[in-house]
C-alpha cells in the first residue's frame, strides 16, 4: 500500500535512510539522520510536495519524495525526486511503484521539471529515471567524495506537460 507520509513515520524511515547514509555512497550524507531531523525535513516538505510511503504489513518498506530544486523563486516549478528502498527489498518493483505514484502526484502540480540526481555508478537507479522518461542531462565528474573515494554525479531530467 502506498500512503502520504506522516511525522510519526521518521523513526522507519531513519531506518532505511541511515543504512544508505552508513553503507553507501548513494547519498552524500556521512552521519546518520536523527528521527528528530527527519521530522523536520517531512514537516518542511508535507505541506507543499508530496512525500509518500509503501507499507506491507504495517512496515515502512520504501519512501518517495520531491523537494525543491533551488531555492531561488525562478525554479519554483522545478523539483528533485528522491527515492528510497529498505536495503532488504530490492528487486520487489517496491521503487517503481513509488516512483509511479510520486510521479503522478506531481503531475497535478505546478510542476514543470522533475531532476533526479543519482551518485555514479547506480545502474538500478539509472534504468529507474529511464523507465519513467527521464533523459540524462548532466554529468559532473568527482563532486562528491566518500569512504575515501571520489563519486561523480549525473543528473536526469522529466520535463512535464
Amino acid at each position: 500500500m502506498i500512503r502520504s507520509v506522516r511525522i510519526e513515520d521518521a523513526t522507519e524511515i531513519c531506518e532505511i535512510y541511515n543504512h544508505y547514509v552508513l553503507q553507501s555512497i548513494i547519498t552524500f550524507e556521512e552521519d546518520p539522520v536523527s528521527k528528530d531531523k527527519m521530522s523536520i525535513r517531512i514537516s518542511s516538505t508535507l505541506n507543499d510536495l508530496p512525500w509518500i510511503v509503501y507499507t506491507e504489513n504495517k512496515k515502512i518498506l520504501g519512501f518517495a519524495y520531491a523537494s525543491k530544486w533551488k531555492s531561488r523563486c525562478a525554479y519554483k516549478n522545478s523539483v528533485e525526486s528522491t527515492v528510497y528502498v529498505k536495503n532488504d527489498y530490492h528487486g520487489k518493483k517496491i521503487g517503481s511503484q513509488l516512483y509511479q505514484e510520486l510521479m503522478n502526484q506531481i503531475s497535478k502540480t505546478d510542476i514543470h521539471a522533475v531532476i533526479g540526481g543519482i551518485a555514479l555508478p547506480n545502474d538500478h537507479s539509472i534504468a529507474l529515471h529511464e523507465r519513467f522518461g527521464f533523459e540524462k542531462v548532466a554529468h559532473f565528474k568527482e563532486v562528491g567524495f566518500k569512504f575515501n573515494q571520489w563519486i561523480d554525479v549525473g543528473y536526469w531530467q522529466k520535463l512535464l506537460n
